[in-house]
Parts: structure tokens; C-alpha cells; sequence
């Protein structure tokens, strides 16, 4: 099954899937200095709430990007994985936020006060070859660990849904004009990593016989809006 490679978590594409709408904390642009790596940083994500739709997804990658997406369905024993590409971009933004919570050094709890368990608890983790460290939360009042967790749910989001979109093209064609709903619905919604990766699909779409005529509509005009 082929997935489009992303730029740059994971509410799940289906309508039916409950989303975390927890405001998003804003702590301004972070200034952080690149430094070298060595190779071997390692960096996890892992969402999980066993009532979602989509109750628990695992995102691996390394410090240039490469890595995997895994996920899993309420009521299905199946484990989908899925090569990930993350671009310069997406990556810039996440290995500042990385930088800024000086991830390694720190003992820092991200755990508000506040508990949202019902909505779903985060886990971070990073491993450097010689030091590895792993925290959880369901909310937290630190900006960067927050908006780093909601950058990984973007890619996760945008994963899940060009998965769903592959399965449908090949298998369930009819299934595509709810699917490009969702895609715009989250568009609008700044919830997908990078919108200009969806691109080379949205194109693919727009003249595939094999999809119903409203999606292909759907897609150009998504393609537009995007290009824009």
C-alpha cells in the first residue's frame, strides 16, 4: 500500500472519530541554534485513548526525517504501518521545538494540573545513542512540549488520511468524496503537517475515471486552493 510521503498527528480522517479541539497554547516563535547530529538521535511520538476511533498511533523517525507511522482501529486487531517521509520544513519546526525543551537535559513533568485523560494521553520520547528519555501528558501548560504534540497529531492526521484515501482509490471508490471532505475540512482547519505534499495526489485524483465525478471536482478544486 503506497503512502504518499508527508511534510511533517492522529485524529482519525473518518467523521466518525472524536478529535482533541484543545486550544492550541501560543508561545511565539521559538529561537533555538541548529546543532550537528550524530546519526543516531531517534525520536518517538505515541497518541493513545482506547475509546477513539483511532485508539493508539506511533510515529518513529530520525533526524533527518525517515521514519514510520503505526496506528490501530477500535474493534480491529490489525496494526497498520507505513513508511514516513517528513520534509525540511516540518522537521525544522519540530526539532525547534525538541531544542527549545531541551528534551534530554531536563526533568521538567509537561503534566498540567489540569487532566484530560478522556481526550487522549501523549508520550514523547527521544534517544541520542547514549541518553533516552520518554514523558507523558494529556494537556500541559509548557507551549513547546504542547505545540510539539499537536505538530506530531498534524502528521498523524494527514498519514491516516491519505492511507484511508489509497484504500478507497483501489478498493472503495465510493468512499472518496467523504474522504476529500474530510481532507478540505482539516485543510481549513490547519490540521494537516503540510498541505503542498497532498499536491501529486490531489492531481492523481482530479483524472481518475475510476473515482466518482464529484471527487474529481472536489480534488481540482482542493488542488487550487492549496496552490494558491
Amino acid at each position: 500500500m503506497v503512502l504518499l510521503s508527508l511534510l511533517a498527528g492522529v485524529c482519525n480522517a473518518q467523521s466518525s472519530n472524536k478529535r482533541n479541539d484543545r486550544p492550541k497554547l501560543d508561545g511565539g516563535p521559538t529561537q533555538v541554534v541548529t546543532k550537528p547530529d550524530n546519526g543516531r538521535t531517534r525520536y518517538t511520538w505515541e497518541f493513545a485513548q482506547p475509546q477513539f476511533v483511532v485508539n493508539h498511533i506511533v510515529i518513529e523517525h530520525d533526524a533527518v526525517g525517515h521514519g514510520k507511522v503505526s496506528f490501530e482501529r477500535k474493534a480491529e486487531q490489525e496494526t497498520i504501518t507505513e513508511p514516513l517521509e517528513l520534509s525540511s520544513p516540518v522537521m525544522q519546526k519540530l526539532e525547534n521545538l525538541w531544542m527549545a525543551l531541551r528534551f534530554l537535559d531536563s526533568k521538567e513533568n509537561y503534566q498540567a494540573a489540569k487532566n484530560f485523560a478522556h481526550l487522549g494521553t501523549y508520550k514523547l520520547g527521544m534517544n541520542d545513542g547514549s541518553r533516552e528519555r520518554a514523558t507523558e501528558f494529556n494537556w500541559s501548560d509548557n507551549s513547546d512540549a504542547w505545540n510539539l504534540a499537536q505538530e506530531y497529531r498534524r502528521i498523524a492526521d494527514q498519514a491516516i488520511l491519505l492511507f484511508d484515501i489509497n484504500v478507497a482509490r483501489e478498493n472503495q471508490p465510493l468512499n472518496t468524496p467523504g474522504l476529500l471532505t474530510q481532507m478540505e475540512s482539516l485543510y481549513n482547519r490547519n490540521a494537516l503537517a503540510d498541505p503542498k505534499q497532498l499536491v501529486p495526489l490531489l492531481k492523481e485524483l482530479r483524472t481518475d475515471e475510476h473515482i466518482p465525478l464529484i471527487a474529481r471536482n472536489h480534488a481540482d478544486r482542493l488542488l487550487k486552493k492549496i496552490e494558491k
